[in-house]
């Protein structure tokens, strides 16, 4: 991750431009964050002790369990990917990330979440998504923070 000297810091309008590569790349991770999900909740079933049915479920143990190492692997290239854009993961099922920004001199963040037209929110470093206030359009309009 990188340290806030060097951290991206978005104003409304970059945040904005760069929605539609971040909507795909969270459109892939939510999806690929349920399928693993899934998938553990299937393998916690399977694997769970029951005599005698082990023997039955392990070639689908063995598939899943790769599966599910390929598809961590990938989780993890998608968070990179947008953390190599200066955007901040925040809930992968949600497609919740945060864009650093600058409001009254301090750290913020711009907050959007897949299925919003546009970055339409922010709020303060500590607050997470629980303080999300929204952006006034004169702020937005004026490209101010």
């Amino acid at each position: 991750m990188q340290s806030e000297v060097n951290q991206k810091v978005f104003t409304i309008a970059e945040a904005n431009a760069a929605l539609p590569l971040v909507r795909a790349i969270c459109t892939d991770l939510a999806q690929l964050s349920q399928e693993v999900l899934d998938r553990r909740q299937r393998l916690a079933v399977l694997s769970a002790n029951r005599p005698g049915m082990r023997d039955v479920y392990s070639e689908e143990l063995v598939q899943i369990e790769e599966e599910l190492e390929r598809d961590q692997l990938r989780l993890r290239e998608y968070v990179e990917e947008l953390i190599a854009l200066g955007v901040e993961p925040k809930d992968p099922l949600q497609g919740l990330v945060d864009f650093p920004s600058m409001k009254d001199g301090r750290l913020v963040y711009l907050c959007w979440k897949l299925g919003e037209a546009e970055v339409g929110f922010w709020h303060e470093v500590e607050a997470g998504f629980v303080g999300r206030q929204a952006i006034k359009r004169t702020m937005a309009d004026a490209g101010q923070n």
